[in-house]
C-alpha cells in the first residue's frame, strides 16, 4: 500500500557527490581572504556539518566566519550544477521510494541551492519537502530537521526512515524517533557507521530496497 512509508534522504554522500564543488569553493573562499587553503582531507572530514561550523573547524575566527560563508555560497552557486553528480543508484533509489511511499530531503546544505541542484537533476519533483540549513535553528545531529520534515509531511514515525552517510544523520534520526539507515557511499567511515546505525547499506538504492522488503 502506497503512502504509509516515508523515506527521508540526506544529500551529500547519500544522493549526490559534490566533493569537487565543495573543495573548489572552500579554496576560493580561503583565497579571497588570503589564507592558506586547508588540505582536502581536512575539508572532506567536515562535510555534513553546516558551513559556519566547517569554517570554524578549519581555523577561521568567529568574527570572520560569516564573511567566508557568504563568499563560499556565492561561488558554490556558480559551479555546483556543473560539478555535482548523482551517486550510483541514487536516481533509482528516489524513484523507487516515491513509487512505494513518500519522500523528503533533510540536509545541512542551503535549501535554496539544494532545490536548484535537484531541479537541475530532474529529481526535485519527487520530494514533498526539503529541509535545509536555513529552515531550522539547530542542524543535524540535532533532531530538529528530521522532526520538521516529519511534521510537515504528517508522517507516521513508526514507518519513517532516514537514509544518510554519517553518524550525524543517524543521531538525528534516532533522537527524532525514526529509523536511521547508514550508507557507505559517502563521507562517514564504515567503522563509524557501525557504531551508530542498526543497518548499513552500500548506497541509497540498497537502503531503499531493504526498507521496502522489511516487515
Amino acid at each position: 500500500m502506497k503512502n504509509y512509508r516515508t523515506i527521508l534522504f540526506d544529500l551529500d554522500g547519500t544522493l549526490i557527490d559534490s566533493t569537487e564543488a565543495i573543495l573548489e569553493s572552500f579554496g576560493h573562499s580561503f583565497g579571497v581572504f588570503g589564507l592558506e587553503n586547508p588540505a582536502d582531507e581536512k575539508i572532506t572530514a567536515e562535510i555534513g556539518h553546516p558551513l559556519d561550523r566547517m569554517f570554524l573547524s578549519l581555523g577561521v575566527s568567529e568574527d570572520d566566519v560569516w564573511d567566508y560563508v557568504d563568499t563560499y555560497k556565492a561561488y558554490y552557486r556558480k559551479i555546483s550544477r556543473k560539478k555535482t553528480t548523482l551517486l550510483p543508484g541514487a536516481r533509482e533509489a528516489v524513484q523507487k521510494a516515491f513509487e512505494a511511499g513518500r519522500v523528503g530531503v533533510v540536509t545541512t546544505k542551503t535549501a535554496k541551492f539544494s532545490v536548484e541542484l535537484l531541479e537541475h537533476m530532474g529529481l526535485m519533483r519527487y520530494f514533498e519537502v526539503l529541509i535545509g540549513r536555513e529552515d531550522v535553528e539547530f542542524p543535524k545531529p540535532h533532531p530538529e530537521p528530521v522532526l520538521k520534515a516529519v511534521s510537515v509531511m504528517q508522517a507516521d514515525k513508526k514507518h519513517c526512515w532516514m537514509i544518510g552517510d554519517t553518524c550525524m544523520d543517524m543521531h538525528a534520526a534516532r533522537d527524532a524517533g525514526v529509523t536511521g539507515i547508514g550508507v557507505t557511499s559517502g563521507y562517514g567511515s564504515k567503522k563509524e557507521l557501525l557504531g551508530c546505525s542498526a543497518f548499513l547499506a552500500d548506497n541509497a538504492l540498497s537502503a531503499v530496497t531493504y526498507i521496502l522488503t522489511a516487515p
